[in-house]
């Protein structure tokens, strides 16, 4: 790990080469994260590399970020790809709705068995953000495991926090979600 670090040094000093690198290096552990964001079954019509590569566009866009280690770089990958994943579903959202197109409703009997995996997502985004306001450690666990697939010790790690910490985090989140998910 400590080569992930020295890149990440250099990352911090402008060097894109080194960008190039952490990305390469991390590669197959952000496609792994990417897979289990898109494999819980919520449809998105991204795949795991246009996931991925979809991140690193916003990694290489972002500027100047200050990343320490591999699990601040995780960290903020998982908040990326949670970010691409809702921008994906709103816009896929509007587009159902028509966008900017002239709308007409129809009725049909398929109204209701449309897939609503964009919605779910855009819910749990919305849901989350609320969450954001009443405690955002809380609201970080969630991203993290919901939305990076981190383990409990990842994100220990990634928070400083310890995993007991991270346990009673995700248990209450998932509470305070749920009853926001049901309102």
């Amino acid at each position: 790990m400590g080569d992930i670090t020295e890149l990440l040094v250099r990352v911090n000093a402008g060097d894109n080469q080194a960008r190039d690198a952490v990305f390469e290096a991390l590669y197959p552990e952000l496609r792994r994260l990417a897979h289990s964001r898109l494999a819980k079954g919520r449809q998105t019509l991204l795949d795991t590399c246009a996931l991925v590569h979809e991140c690193y566009m916003r990694f290489a866009d972002a500027g100047r970020i200050e990343l320490r280690e591999r699990e601040h770089f995780l960290a903020y990958a998982a908040q990326a790809m949670r970010s691409i994943i809702v921008d994906f579903a709103r816009a896929r959202l509007a587009d159902r709705r028509g966008g900017a197109a002239h709308h007409t409703e129809l009725r049909t009997e398929l109204d209701g068995a449309l897939p609503q995996g964009d919605e779910q997502i855009v819910q749990v985004h919305d849901a989350l953000l609320e969450l954001e306001h009443r405690d955002a450690r809380l609201a970080r666990v969630v991203e993290l495991r919901y939305f990076g697939g981190l383990s409990e010790i990842e994100i220990a790690q990634a928070l400083n926090l310890t995993e007991r910490t991270v346990r009673r985090d995700w248990e209450k989140a998932r509470l305070l979600l749920a009853d926001g998910l049901r309102n």
